[in-house]
């Protein structure tokens, strides 16, 4: 089974910190974002995985390589400029056999793809949709069905009164060959605009199969954190790495100092360095060769590598990309996001 991920957008929501890594490369306790879609795939029986990148393609291809070392072969295929939700997905056609999943770079969800595929093929479908039901649906493309799941049409941010659906589309579909070659090439091309309304009305074979699955768009800073937060307390999946005190992660298994004082849940990446007296107030994350220095307190905050917490410093409610420098006494704004190499100076 095959699957194509798209992984081109050049993470704009996440700005500054994909100025320097691209969003799929950004760190999730213990896998890059992506590499928890992959290990979805494929414990999911897919073992051929396409990546439809266009922004920093290299750093991705750099990390899983031919994809072995993650249990499926990779394949990735680049676009010069962007080609659209579905043209990403036909600039891959030279790599597609079959049936395909196909996955939007931005989800983490728990949906059982398996399922998913065996609804496609009962009903003989040329596309199926994943959905699931929001409160309030005015923010987002609607997909409104009929008996048996079969989608009857999208709406754009629909007004009030003009749908009584409340299925949105969730970013995980199954397609058919035919479905692929119907999308024209050399263009952008909409999947949600363009290739499902031509499918509706000349296949009436796009069935939508709704679902209350986890499901998280990680392309936000505040959904980013919220990512960690329900890894951490285990809505979505564990952390990788060892459980060196309750509700505490380490990457590389080191025992936590015993100068420290840690509350779960937390994780701590590999070779950080923690001066003594250092607090780890819940739902912090320090990645991999960060330095908090004596007495600084880091709480509800994500630490990209190599930054630097100096003496006393405070980082609460904020995220730092890679190398940011806090000065001792320094104390980081609530909310703030910090792009790579930024430092935070001490008032005066």
């Amino acid at each position: 089974m095959q699957a194509v991920v798209l992984v081109g957008g050049e993470g704009t929501r996440l700005r500054p910190l994909t100025y320097a890594l691209p969003k799929p490369m950004a760190p999730l306790l213990g896998r890059p974002f992506i590499g928890w879609i992959i290990e979805r795939l494929r414990v999911s029986g897919v073992d051929d995985v396409i990546l439809s990148c266009c922004y920093l393609p290299d750093a991705i291809e750099a990390h899983f390589g031919n994809g072995r070392a993650h249990g499926v072969r990779l394949h990735y295929v680049h676009e010069d400029d962007p080609l659209g939700t579905a043209g990403a997905i036909r600039n891959a056609v030279h790599h597609i056999d079959g049936t395909i999943f196909v996955c939007n770079g931005d989800i983490l969800t728990a949906l059982d793809l398996r399922a998913q595929l065996a609804m496609h093929r009962e009903r003989g479908a040329i596309a199926t949709l994943h959905t699931r039901p929001v409160d309030d649906p005015s923010q987002f493309g609607v997909v409104e069905t009929g008996a048996g799941g079969r989608v009857r049409r999208f709406i754009e941010k629909p007004k009030r009164g003009e749908t009584t659906a409340h299925d949105i589309n969730a970013g995980t579909y199954v397609l058919e060959p035919a479905a692929v070659e119907s999308i024209p090439t050399g263009r952008s091309v909409s999947i949600e605009r363009e290739t499902f309304p031509l499918l509706i009305e000349t296949t009436h074979r796009v069935y939508a199969r709704s679902t209350n699955d986890y499901w998280i768009d990680v392309g936000r800073p505040e959904t980013y954190r919220q990512a960690h937060r329900d890894i951490l307390d285990r809505r979505y999946a564990s952390p990788l790495g060892v459980e060196v005190a309750p509700r505490v992660w380490s990457a590389d298994g080191a025992p936590l100092p015993a100068d420290i004082n840690v509350r779960g849940p937390a994780y701590i990446g590999a070779a950080v360095r923690l001066g003594a007296g250092v607090t780890l107030e819940p739902y912090s994350v320090v990645y991999d060769g960060c330095s908090i220095a004596n007495e600084a307190t880091i709480g509800d905050s994500i630490l990209w590598p190599g930054c630097d917490v100096g003496e006393r410093g405070t980082v609460k409610g904020a995220i730092l990309g890679l190398d940011v420098a806090v000065e001792p006494k320094a104390r980081v704004p609530v909310g703030a996001v910090l792009g790579r190499g930024e430092r935070v100076s001490a008032r005066t």
